[in-house]
């Protein structure tokens, strides 16, 4: 078994396989397969994955292994095999899909290197670029002005080579430790010797006198309050000596956080629960949907589960949107099961997430918590994997592998032989649908754990507002449940479905908007800079003086954006403490925490959001929610509209009244009619659920059809319209004939970072050969991606459409 077949480092369709390594004779008690290895490949150095060890290989000359990135497999042979069903499913390649599954640290990056191997004469350019060295940075070269192709001349004629380098850059933390060398006895001895002004040093000594153990060199500074130079000099003498160790980045003080015990379940949870114990104790994979309104304890449910697998020497995922992944959150998970909890999420460092992923690992943990990528975590002995808020569409990620949580944690419940919980307040239509067909398991929770009502909501009409006169955006009877809420010394929670100070500008006189030069989208304003932004390709821009169409100077904001409402909100209720929450203040690391723990230390009066504040959090002094937008998503060209609204409306008002005080929620809109919005307002998910399914089969959308979307992108538009088409053609001929391919259309923002968009969609219900034919599609125009910068994304369950 000395050959290893790797996959190689190179995201090209052209060599989506393995590769066959002879494997050295210093590692071949060393590989095995789910480790890293650096290989040679063409004339350069790459990381590849080890996948499997043979005995022999179809091809007479092989190249050797040239190193190890790891001592142990960095991924199991579970993981190894979910890599393949993932590729598959997702119609990427195998390295995408394995590389998704690691932390960052652990993705290598490469640094080229242009190297001299001649002592001729250069060409001028070269000769002045190389500059006497004998080998050069290859970003030296990006930055000189000199042309590839004479690069490329100089290389076939083997003048100069490229080298690339691996870095892979692993960072454990060190810390530095001190200890004293010698005995007490001698150490005593040594403060006699040292001179009389060196005070410093004796104190030094004389804490180790005191405390012979090894302590942080950060911490001995502290303490004697000396400096490291001092240190130093004692260990130049002998005295003292230094060394290295490496500690665990934890973001969270586990010992600051207060252990708790499970809760008396109630009736319903108690039988929501059985079932889920029951597959979980007779080692059987079942998918439970758990349907329980807002503050119906699902969570009790989920750690009580938790509790019977890690009692049975198993271990749980946790999955939670990123967004409510709030410290009450993890505080939920780490106050049950303390420090054997590990959490991943995007605000940790890469630092810190390479810790936890090391603490899981090493079997150090049996539950991870954490967002979609935690879903890849390196258990082997999964006792249950639990997706809460499982109509979030965070669970889907957005490029490659365009892979869907759930799906994935589904096959890793039917390798572990273990349950899938789904739970969520407002399933997804496809879910509750495989529920009711008995496909999953249903169980609900109608009450709250505290019987408490849920909060009553009211619809405001804003077209009655404006016939009023009332033409700011809050209505009359927001601002006086405003007013009484903060003379009564209540909190208030705002929801604005978007970000920015105000969408968009238009000038008054010509009606020309201000848009992005590179994408079809107006730029939106954000006053702190006072500039232009867009929020697709990042251009800016100085926010104009004049009209640059008519010259007019009557350029006017549109729109409400999170600034805005603050300004608003300032004017009208002066005497308000307003925190705002939105994409700008919540950028930095720990932003998000630190917001929520002024306005749960009742710090604030106000707290105004976008989607961001609908979700998760428990405030017992809120009881009164406002939604400024209520229908801000309904018009998106999207058929998941509708449930959007009707999902964030519940969410939403499910954070008024969660405690003693009861709870009210206003929503405004122009809209009222809608049946998503007055549905939500009753809390009414079956009549909704009947309608949209009735929406959903008319006009042939999921769960009644499979989608698939089809972008292809260039930058020039007549050749995207053009190969948009050919795959129309192709696809019209291979399948069947109640499948319906809509297409070629522009796409909703028809240009993005100066490259036109064009969509075709597959609607089916039955297609057992649609991989395959895709991935033939995509085989067809590889030339054309390579060499004409073409793009085409397939994305299988897709739910975005802009």
């Amino acid at each position: 078994m000395n050959i290893a077949k790797v996959i190689v480092d190179v995201p090209s369709s052209a060599i989506n396989q393995t590769f066959d390594y002879s494997i050295p004779k210093r590692f071949q008690e060393v590989i095995k397969p789910g480790m890293r290895v650096i290989v040679p490949f063409g004339p350069r150095k790459i990381m590849g994955f080890v996948v499997e060890r043979v005995s022999e290989s179809s091809f007479d000359k092989l190249k050797d292994i040239v190193d190890v990135l790891d001592i142990t497999p960095v991924l199991t042979k579970e993981l190894l095999d979910l890599g393949k069903w993932v590729a598959n499913n997702t119609l990427s390649l195998s390295i995408t899909a394995l590389q998704a599954m690691l932390p960052q640290v652990l993705k290598s990056k490469y640094r080229k290197q242009l190297i001299r191997e001649t002592d001729e004469v250069l060409t001028p350019e070269l000769e002045h670029l190389f500059a006497g060295r004998g080998f050069i940075d290859y970003e030296e070269f990006e930055h000189a002005n000199i042309s590839y192709y004479q690069l490329q001349k100089a290389i076939q004629e083997g003048d100069i080579s490229i080298e690339y380098l691996v870095e892979s850059k692993i960072t454990k933390k060190q810390i530095v430790m001190v200890k004293p060398s010698k005995e007490p006895y001698l150490l005593e001895e040594a403060i006699m010797d040292i001179p009389k002004n060196a005070n410093k040093q004796k104190q030094v000594i004389s804490y180790f006198l005191e405390y012979p153990k090894a302590v942080s060199q950060k911490e001995l500074i502290n303490k004697v309050k000396t400096t490291s130079s001092t240190i130093k000099n004692l260990v130049d003498k002998g005295i003292l000596e230094t060394y290295k160790q490496e500690i665990f980045r934890n973001p969270y003080n586990d010992d600051a956080i207060k252990r708790t015990t499970p809760l008396p379940l109630t009736e319903e949870q108690q039988n929501a629960i059985e079932p889920i114990q029951a597959s979980i104790n007779e080692h059987q994979h079942e998918v439970f949907l758990l349907h329980g309104v807002t503050g119906s304890g699902k969570t009790e449910v989920y750690l009580q589960a938790i509790q019977n697998v890690i009692s049975k020497g198993k271990e749980a995922i946790v999955l939670v949107p990123e967004i409510s992944l709030t410290p009450q959150m993890v505080e939920r998970f780490k106050g049950r099961f303390g420090k054997n909890v590990a959490v991943m999420h995007s605000a940790l460092s890469a630092g810190e997430k390479y810790d936890e992923w090391r603490r899981i690992h090493r079997k150090e943990v049996q539950v991870v918590v954490g967002a979609r990528s935690a879903i890849f975590a390196p258990f082997e002995n999964l006792g249950i994997i639990i997706i809460d808020e499982e109509h979030e569409t965070t669970y889907k990620q957005e490029d490659q592998p365009r892979y869907h949580a759930r799906d994935v944690a589904i096959e890793r419940g039917k390798y572990h032989q273990c349950p899938v919980v789904l739970g969520s307040a407002t399933p997804t239509l496809e879910s509750y649908a495989r529920a009711s067909k008995g496909v999953y398991q249903l169980a609900t929770l109608s009450k709250r754990t505290n019987d408490q009502p849920m909060p009553r909501v009211d619809i405001i009409d804003m077209r009655k507002e404006l016939h009023a006169g009332n033409r700011t955006m809050f209505s009359r009877k927001l601002m006086q449940k405003m007013e009484q809420c903060i003379q009564k010394g209540e909190q208030v929670v705002l929801l604005l479905n978007r970000r920015g100070y105000s969408t968009f500008v238009m000038c008054r006189d010509c009606g020309h908007v201000m848009e992005c030069p590179h994408c079809d989208i107006a730029l939106t304003y954000h006053k702190n800079s006072n500039r232009l932004k867009c929020h697709y390709c990042s251009y800016e821009t100085n926010l104009p003086a004049s009209c640059p169409e008519c010259t007019s100077d009557s350029i006017r904001y549109f729109g409400t954006g999170t600034q805005r409402v603050e300004e608003a909100l300032g004017k009208l209720l002066p005497e308000a403490r307003i925190l705002r929450m939105d994409v700008d203040t919540t950028r930095r690391k720990g932003s998000h925490e630190k917001l929520l723990k002024q306005f749960g230390d009742r710090k604030a009066d106000i707290l105004l959001g976008t989607q961001m504040i609908a979700k998760g959090l428990d405030f017992e002094n809120v009881t009164l929610v406002g939604v400024l937008t209520a229908d801000s998503m309904l018009h998106l060209p999207d058929f998941r509209s509708s449930e959007r609204t009707f999902q964030l409306l519940t969410q939403v008002s499910g954070r008024a009244g969660r405690h003693e005080l009861t709870g009210e929620v206003l929503v405004q809109t122009y809209t009222p009619d809608h049946y998503s919005i007055e549905l939500a307002s009753v809390y009414n998910f079956h009549d909704f659920y009947k309608k949209e399914m009735s929406m959903r089969r008319k006009f042939k959308y999921p769960p009644y059809f499979y989608l698939v979307l089809i972008t292809v992108s260039h930058e020039n538009n007549v050749l995207a319209v053009q190969r948009t088409q050919t795959i129309v053609q192709m696809l019209m001929k291979s399948v069947k004939r109640n499948t319906v391919v809509l297409g070629p259309t522009p796409s909703p923002i028809p240009r993005i970072k100066d490259r036109y968009r064009y969509q075709c969609m597959i609607k089916y219900k039955n297609e057992p050969n649609l991989r395959p034919l895709l991935n033939k599609i995509m085989e067809y125009f590889s030339d054309d991606v390579r060499k004409n910068n073409l793009l085409i994304t397939v994305d299988l369950e897709p739910y975005h459409f802009m």
